[in-house]
Formats: structure tokens, C-alpha cells, sequence
């Protein structure tokens, strides 16, 4: 038999066990317990994305006429007699072309990029400000949204500019704006004027019907460019030219737009005075400092998308190419071609874009 001081030992060592197995066991299920609260996906990370994608798609609805109207001023010919010249009689000349389907040209995949475009980029900056400032433990200040807000612009159009630049050539694809010839021959340039004057022609003129379309019906298409542009361009590639003068304009544009916004929201919607007209103003004004700001970019950007397509005249190697080509031919006022339908764009756009997003947030639960 064994005796009392024998049986201590053991006895003290499988109550140690036991202890211990107790305590590894607690610990799992604390982390379990944890682990849904730092999941990636949680509800309030979901609240950000669904809030900004609703945001974005109503931002870009409301003003999808002014915003097919200034890609068309962006990349027509500056010197022809058949320019858009104007905003109110360049949207009249639209709708009697093309009707309202010419007013919703292009929204539909404008629409398809945006969505993720704001839904990214609204997620990005609201977990980024969290990052940098310790999850509240520091104050946010203005270098910190500056370079959150540029973050997220970079991080949102990396992750959907394919669908831009296919939204642009869909948007200019029907316009009525003068053709060129990219490399013809000079015997041959007078015969070839017509038809090239009336390429992109939807109206039912004669000089519309003469002359046969370059592009096909199924080119009109999502699908159908995107594969147009792949198949004649150079591939998956050619879906990102211009890739990099977007980005180097969306991040300060991105982070001014958010910075001015949060700034302006601290002195016009102060505690007590949040209404509507306050909280779309702010937006407004928001946008309309960071377009001005950084317009140069989005110009070189829609050079760099539609220089593929040959019978609008331009052909550049880069995008620096592209900036001294402006420079050069059409001066510095050649780097701001359609700001003034932008603005009257960008002021009620960025203004329902942000309205929106604190609404669909609010209904969603999300601080």
C-alpha cells in the first residue's frame, strides 16, 4: 500500500495538471470570444462599404449629363468648327442628338466602377484614421487626413480603373466631335475628311448616314469595348493605360476632398446646427477646391485613356509626353478644357456624395 506521504506528490502534481489544462482551455475560449470583434469583416466595416457604394452611385447619377460633357470638351479636337463649345447648349445639342439615353451615356458602367470605386475608398480612409490615430488615442489632424484620404483614393482607383477607362471611350464613343486621321497620307486626307468629321456622328444628318460607323453595336457595350480594347491595343495592359497620372491626381484630390471636408463640416455644421443645406454645402465646397486643385490630372488621364483610339489624332508615348503635347500645342489653358462643366458637376455630386454616405451610415448603425 501506498502511504499519505507518498500520495501527496502525485496528488499535488495531477491537481498542477489539471490547473493548467483549465487555464489553456479559458484562454481558447477567450480568444474565440475575441476573435469576432477583430474579425476583417465586421458589421461596422460592412456599414463603411455599403454606405459608401449607395453614396457613390447616387453622386454620379445626379450628374451624369455634366460628367459625359466634360470628357467630350477633355478630348476633342481643339481646333474644329464642331466642338461642344458652351454647357447649356452643349447638353441641348446632346439631347437632340441622342435623347436622354445621350444624358445617361456611360452612367451605367460609371455607375458599375463607382460603386466599388466609393465603397473602397470610403472604407479605406475610415479604417486608415482609425490606424493613425490609435483607434481614438490620438487627435486626427490635418496631415493625418491629408494622407489617409490620399491612400484611399490610390487604393480605390487601382483596384477599379479598367471600368473608368472603359466608361470613357463608351462616353465620347457616340458623340458627334470631329475625327482625325491618325497617319494618313496628305493625297488621301481631303477624301477622308468626311467620313472622319462623321464617325462618331448619332444624329439623322446626311453627313450621319453617308458615313459608317467604326463602331459596331456590340462595341457600345461593356463587354464589347473592353474586349475591343483589348483585342487592338495590346491586351490586359492597354486596360490601364493612363494608370499612373490617375493616381498621381486622384491622391491629392482624394485627400484634399476629405480633409476640406471634415474642416469645413467643423465650422459650418457645428453641435446644433447640422442640417441638410449645411451638411451639402460643406461637400460642395469640398469638392470644388480639391477639382480645381488637381484638374490637370484628370485631363492627362482622359488623354492617356482614349490615345488608343486612332481617329481622335493623339498618339503619346507617355504621360509626360502627354503634358508637354498640351503645353505645347494648346498652352496651359489646354490643362483645364472642360473645368467649368466640372465644377458645376463636382459641386452637387461630392455634395450628395458625402450627404449619402453619413445618411446610409446612420440608418446602418455605423459610428
Amino acid at each position: 500500500m501506498t502511504s499519505p506521504q507518498q500520495a501527496a506528490p502525485a496528488l499535488q502534481a495531477k491537481d498542477k495538471l489539471e490547473s493548467s489544462a483549465h487555464s489553456v482551455e479559458m484562454a481558447e475560449q477567450e480568444k474565440g470570444e475575441k476573435k469576432p470583434a477583430t474579425s476583417w469583416l465586421s458589421p461596422q466595416l460592412a456599414s463603411y462599404f455599403v454606405a459608401g457604394g449607395i453614396a457613390g452611385a447616387a453622386s454620379r447619377t445626379v450628374v451624369s449629363p455634366l460628367e459625359r460633357l466634360k470628357i467630350i470638351q477633355q478630348v476633342q479636337p481643339p481646333s474644329s468648327d464642331k466642338q461642344y463649345k458652351g454647357v447649356w447648349s452643349s447638353l441641348l445639342r446632346m439631347w437632340r442628338e441622342e435623347g436622354f439615353k445621350g444624358f445617361m451615356r456611360g452612367n451605367g458602367i460609371n455607375c458599375l466602377r463607382i460603386i466599388p470605386y466609393s465603397a473602397v475608398q470610403f472604407t479605406t480612409y475610415e479604417q486608415l484614421k482609425k490606424w493613425f490615430t490609435g483607434y481614438g488615442a490620438k487627435q486626427l489632424d490635418a496631415p493625418t487626413r491629408l494622407c489617409a484620404g490620399a491612400l484611399a483614393g490610390i487604393t480605390s482607383v487601382c483596384t477599379t480603373y479598367p471600368l473608368d477607362l472603359v466608361r470613357s471611350r463608351l462616353s465620347i464613343a457616340t458623340a458627334s466631335i470631329p475625327m482625325q486621321a491618325a497617319a494618313a497620307p496628305s493625297s488621301a486626307t481631303t477624301a477622308a475628311q468626311p467620313a472622319l468629321a462623321s464617325a462618331y456622328h448619332t444624329a439623322s444628318s446626311s453627313a450621319a448616314r453617308a458615313a459608317p460607323s467604326i463602331f459596331s453595336p456590340q462595341d457600345l457595350t461593356v463587354w464589347g469595348m473592353t474586349l475591343k480594347v483589348m483585342r487592338e491595343e495590346g491586351g490586359v495592359r492597354a486596360l490601364y493605360r493612363g494608370l499612373i497620372p490617375t493616381a498621381m491626381g486622384v491622391a491629392p484630390y482624394v485627400g484634399i476632398n476629405f480633409a476640406s471636408y471634415e474642416a469645413l463640416r467643423g465650422v459650418i455644421t457645428p453641435p446644433g446646427q447640422s442640417g441638410v443645406h449645411r451638411k451639402l454645402l460643406c461637400g460642395a465646397l469640398a469638392g470644388s477646391i480639391s477639382q480645381t486643385l488637381t484638374y490637370p490630372f484628370d485631363v492627362l488621364r482622359r488623354k492617356m485613356q482614349v490615345t488608343g483610339m486612332n481617329v481622335l489624332g493623339y498618339k503619346y508615348n507617355s504621360a509626360l509626353d502627354a503634358l508637354q503635347s498640351i503645353l505645347r500645342n494648346e498652352g496651359v489653358k489646354g490643362l483645364y478644357r472642360g473645368l467649368w462643366p466640372n465644377l458645376l458637376k463636382v459641386a452637387p455630386s461630392i455634395a450628395t456624395s458625402f450627404f449619402t454616405y453619413e445618411l446610409v451610415k446612420e440608418l446602418l448603425g455605423a459610428s
